[in-house]
């Protein structure tokens, strides 16, 4: 009976302090398949056969995600192989509400750049629906950001990107260069 309750104990023990681990820093090299529901309620994942730039930003870093964007070589516009991934962190838990109401900006403000990008596409010859290549993820709980080794509070920007497989090639604390990003995209 007490080696029962023993046993009991010592698995509880185990299950609880894993359950509750905080993801650390990721690292170079290791292989993360993370998940994300975007706002358009499509599933997507590191390690889907994509080389995959996720930029973690908050509202305020957002002039540092165009830059990010800006950065990305030109072969990867509207390359299937590659995509890229915004996730917005709010900080903040909301109400369902007002997390609609921000989704819903947010979804705007996508629609508004996937017409700017269209333009690009145009003009480099490439025949599809610009919005269709916009990843967009808003965070209002802290799971994806905990996912990319960081605290919801956070206000700190990054930039990762994955291997087709999910292992994380690079990542950066700050925009990286156009040189530094073409490097890992290559």
């Amino acid at each position: 009976m007490i080696g029962g309750a023993l046993q009991f104990f010592f698995c509880a023990t185990i299950y609880f302090s894993t359950a509750f681990v905080v993801r650390g820093e990721l690292s170079v090299g290791k292989i993360y398949a993370l998940d994300f529901t975007n706002i358009d309620g499509n599933k997507i994942s590191t390690n889907e056969g994509h080389v995959t730039v996720v930029v973690l930003t908050t509202t305020a870093d957002l002039v540092k995600t165009h830059a990010v964007c800006d950065h990305v070589p030109d072969v990867c516009l509207g390359n299937p192989a590659y995509r890229m991934i915004t996730v917005i962190n709010f900080q903040k838990k909301r109400s369902a509400p007002m997390r609609m109401f921000f989704t819903a900006v947010v979804r705007h403000r996508v629609d508004s750049e996937a017409k700017q990008l269209q333009w690009r596409y145009v003009a480099s010859k490439i025949n599809k629906d610009a919005r269709r290549d916009i990843f967009v993820v808003t965070d209002f709980s802290g799971d994806v950001v905990s996912q990319l080794g960081r605290q919801l509070q956070s206000s700190t920007f990054g930039v990762f990107v994955f291997g087709r497989t999910g292992e994380l090639l690079r990542q950066w604390n700050d925009v990286p260069s156009a040189q530094e990003l073409a490097a890992v995209l290559k």
